[in-house]
């Protein structure tokens, strides 16, 4: 695949704006800074941020095994994705395929972008209908949407049918893995070099507790990332979201624990919801929630928020009727919704 052919005539044309820290990057001098007209008064973020944020982009490769090159970071993976679509998918012309029920984003922005959002209904088990996406799409298909672990039925996909729409879909294949941490399944950035149309962005806002800093990650090949890069704002990463999120990114024993303790407490909900009488069916799960199909989700939704406990109602989504989304929480709060759940009438 020949990712210039994807890109848009005025992305590919397009001479990026550089900055005065793209230009003199610190080898850790004594430097007297003049050149980018900032106030030269020390207060710990009265210079602009590094717009590579190379520091952290050092760790993160190091731990996934890849290259600098391959990572672009953003502020949330919303900027992440709005990047992607501003790159690719000229308006008023391209489309991209969704799979609801998916996260809504896609859908806002390509309504934002002005690009034709083409959607293909999972099946009835909440998987991709590889040969219903591959008849969708056509020569203006430039984006495919892939939520796994998928938001809001939780489960990950089959491997197999997402690599079979890598090697067949005509177009970029972009792999939101925003609950991966939660997941058994094996992360799709260790195949960046076998499908050079596989982006892949994750998240610090769920497994890592960041969701305060904004702060969303993308992986791709180099090509990809080049080209995302030059249609970035120059800071779109803060100082501050920089340097806490190095510490929590490199602070891996807290992570596992954390997550752990979250596996464990989604067991506990998954026993406690099968064994309430008003609740029909819970879904597999392989993220941080659960998806539960109720008698009455507006009712049960309701009753909840008397009780002073905040769900999603997911019924108004395709295939989600009289569903519920339960995050997991700390063992106190489950321990109170447990509580709850068993009073309701």
């Amino acid at each position: 695949m020949d990712i210039n052919q994807l890109v848009r005539d005025n992305v590919k044309n397009l001479k990026p704006y550089s900055s005065a820290r793209d230009e003199y990057v610190s080898d850790g001098s004594q430097m007297i800074f003049l050149d980018a007209n900032e106030n030269p008064f020390e207060n710990g973020v009265n210079r602009y941020p590094d717009p590579q944020q190379r520091n952290l982009k050092a760790l993160l490769a190091q731990q996934r095994n890849i290259s600098q090159g391959n990572i672009l970071l953003g502020n949330g993976s919303d900027e992440v994705l709005d990047l992607i679509f501003r790159a690719f998918c000229e308006p008023n012309r391209d489309n991209i395929i969704t799979l609801p029920p998916t996260y809504g984003m896609y859908k806002v922005l390509a309504e934002v972008n002005a690009v034709a959002n083409s959607e293909v209904l999972l099946t009835s088990d909440f998987e991709p209908n590889v040969e219903g996406i591959l008849s969708k799409a056509d020569e203006n298909s430039k984006l495919l949407f892939i939520c796994s672990p998928n938001n809001p039925t939780g489960n990950a996909f089959s491997q197999e049918k997402i690599k079979s729409l890598l090697e067949s879909f005509q177009g970029l294949v972009v792999v939101d893995e925003a609950y991966i941490d939660f997941s058994g399944k094996e992360s799709w950035v260790s195949h960046l070099k076998q499908y050079p149309n596989l982006i892949v962005t994750q998240t610090l806002s769920k497994a890592y507790g960041m969701a305060g800093i904004r702060l969303g990650t993308c992986y791709a090949s180099e090509e990809i990332i080049a080209i995302l890069n030059k249609i970035k704002p120059p800071y779109n990463v803060n100082e501050l979201t920089q340097k806490k999120a190095y510490g929590r990114v490199a602070d891996t024993a807290t992570v596992a624990k954390e997550v752990s303790t979250i596996l464990e407490e989604r067991n506990s909900m998954v026993s406690l919801l099968e064994n309430l009488d008003f609740v029909e069916k819970v879904y597999p799960t392989d993220a941080n929630f659960i998806l539960a199909l109720v008698d009455d989700a507006p009712k049960r939704y309701e009753q909840l928020l008397e009780a002073h406990v905040v769900v999603r109602n997911r019924t108004g989504q395709p295939l989600c009727k009289n569903t519920l989304r339960f995050t997991v929480g700390t063992p106190a709060e489950n321990k109170m919704l447990k509580a709850i759940l068993n009073q309701l009438q």
